[in-house]
């Protein structure tokens, strides 16, 4: 008798298949692929404990995008929107080069423990992004800085497929399409919005404000952002 995969089987499954993948980037782009990099032993360590304890089940979750890993953070654990130190705590696993407390990570941690803990809400969520791998541009002075896939229309178009069948595998994990939830309400909600007006991938999208612009800009307003995403995402259970 074949063994039905679990979530957790088939998010590490997909995470192998992105160890291979090649992307044709415009000149100045580059990939970021946590799951084929210098660390990708580590990685591979630090995702199969993670998802094995959280997601070792069938049950049906609603997708949380971002719009892509930020270079030194989800393009180096290989988790989305975790850091090394909330990381290391769950595993058990040091993550060596890495050990930065972000304020959009802490910022989701609150939300998380508000809405109930870890395991609550990674039973009823799944955090992703839309364009699953990081992506960094060579600047003016040739060093290299974070960049969304959507920084570039070139490189938006370069990449629309990939994000397209990213987004149709992810769902295949056991997504609830009644409703997506976006991280970023500005470019990130605009493209998914129109790659779902033409797919039909979820019934509604709803847009909440990045992590990163509500710590560096909007701070004093943290607890206003934090009952926003709260009511959102306590609406869903």
């Amino acid at each position: 008798m074949i063994k039905k995969l679990s979530f957790a089987d088939k998010i590490i499954q997909y995470n192998k298949k992105l160890s291979c993948i090649t992307l044709n980037l415009p000149n100045g782009f580059r990939v970021v692929n946590p799951f084929a990099g210098e660390s990708k032993e580590q990685v591979q360590k630090i995702t199969n404990a993670f998802y094995k304890k959280y997601y070792e089940d069938n049950k049906p979750r609603y997708l949380i995008l971002g719009s892509s890993p930020a270079r030194r953070g989800t393009a180096v654990t290989g988790v989305p929107f975790e850091d090394a130190v909330h990381l290391q705590k769950e595993t058990g696993i040091m993550i060596k080069n890495f050990y930065i407390n972000k304020a959009s990570s802490n910022f989701l941690y609150d939300v998380i423990e508000k809405y109930g803990g870890v395991e609550k809400f990674y039973t009823n969520f799944y955090l992703n992004f839309v364009c699953p791998l990081g992506i960094v541009k060579t600047n003016s002075k040739g060093n290299e800085i974070n960049c969304n896939f959507y920084d570039s229309k070139e490189l938006q178009i370069s990449l629309y497929d990939f994000i397209v069948e990213s987004i149709r595998t992810i769902i295949s994990f056991g997504i609830d399409t009644s409703v997506c939830f976006c991280i970023g309400s500005g470019k990130n909600f605009l493209v998914l919005n129109e790659i779902n007006k033409k797919y039909k991938f979820f019934n509604a999208i709803i847009p909440l404000e990045h992590p990163r612009y509500i710590m560096q800009y909007n701070s004093q307003n943290k607890e206003k952002f934090l009952n926003k995403y709260l009511d959102a995402l306590g609406n869903r259970l």
